[in-house]
């Protein structure tokens, strides 16, 4: 119950932080001409407002601290499985690196099938508009929550919540191994003992023992995230395209699109379409500084102050 309790505070709190980041970064991958973080955000703001920010909150904000107290119960429950079972229990980097991502596999691939339909739901509202131009529609006050599920359900069954789903579950076990076999081996490199503890500092980085959660959650989410990114672009244009009853394209044309262009006589040059194929990461990085590092952070000062809480 420790883990849920933790994953609830820590994960509500970095989810509102870092929803605006996360809005502008579904925007930035399909969007076809290019433009800067500023530029999108003063755009967004004159067209919606502050509420064009946090357009589709509340579901991510639900979903996301279940999906997140149900991955670290799964998490945390598969290492102490394998522990007792004397699996990968040496005290060592790498024992320690291939628990958490175990333990990280299984946690992203099961959730994936509570949270893809939900995550749908968050891509639809965030592109609304790019989605009724699509149709050749044009809208100027965007449904609610409610009433994009139902346009889903009505359009394309009740399965059509999961469009897009292969790819949803390819990302979250892979993106989850990854993020939780960094941390783990992160937090064994800066001194947490083998009782979960915080030991001293290595010398190479001696900053406070309160930092040092903020420090390898932001890391780990930054670089875990930077390896999958293309995936979620492809993800994301696949649902994009799907929800707009555009022709359906595979994720191997999708992805040569978006690389070389739409023309494959004049392909673009190889490094812009790569470029474009991580537009904006620099805004998601900055997200993940923020939601990781606080949600790992909240998840310590919520642990250790169960933990001091009087034993009846």
């Amino acid at each position: 119950y420790k883990a849920v309790a933790c994953a609830i505070v820590a994960s509500g709190v970095s989810t509102f932080a870092g929803y605006p980041l996360d809005s502008l970064k579904s925007r930035l991958q399909t969007i076809k001409h290019p433009i800067s973080v500023p530029s999108l955000a003063i755009l967004v703001y004159r067209e919606e407002g502050v509420r064009g920010f946090y357009r589709g909150l509340w579901i991510p904000l639900v979903t996301i601290t279940f999906v997140r107290a149900a991955s670290f119960t799964i998490y945390s429950g598969t290492k102490e499985t394998l522990r007792d079972a004397r699996i990968l229990n040496r005290d060592t980097l790498v024992d320690t690196s291939l628990l958490g991502g175990l333990g990280g596999a299984l946690a992203g691939s099961l959730i994936s099938f509570g949270s893809a339909p939900f995550e749908l739901v968050k891509v639809r509202r965030q592109l609304e508009y790019s989605i009724a131009a699509a149709k050749g529609l044009h809208i100027s006050q965007p449904p609610g929550t409610l009433e994009a599920v139902r346009d889903i359900v009505k359009t394309r069954g009740l399965f059509g919540l999961y469009t897009g789903f292969k790819l949803h579950f390819v990302r979250d076990t892979s993106g989850t191994a990854l993020y939780f076999m960094e941390y783990d081996g992160m937090r064994h490199l800066l001194g947490r003992l083998p009782s979960g503890e915080q030991g001293p500092t290595p010398a190479w980085l001696p900053i406070h023992a309160s930092l040092v959660p903020f420090v390898c959650g932001s890391l780990s989410g930054v670089t875990s995230w930077a390896l999958i990114y293309p995936m979620d672009v492809v993800k994301t244009k696949v649902q994009q395209r799907a929800l707009g009853g555009e022709r359906y394209r595979g994720v191997v044309e999708t992805l040569t699109r978006l690389i070389r262009g739409p023309d494959p006589q004049n392909p673009k040059p190889l490094l812009a379409g790569i470029g474009r194929l991580y537009r904006g990461l620099g805004v998601s990085a900055v997200r993940s500084i923020t939601t990781h590092g606080l949600l790992w952070t909240f998840f310590d000062l919520v642990s250790n102050y169960i933990d001091r809480l009087p034993v009846r």
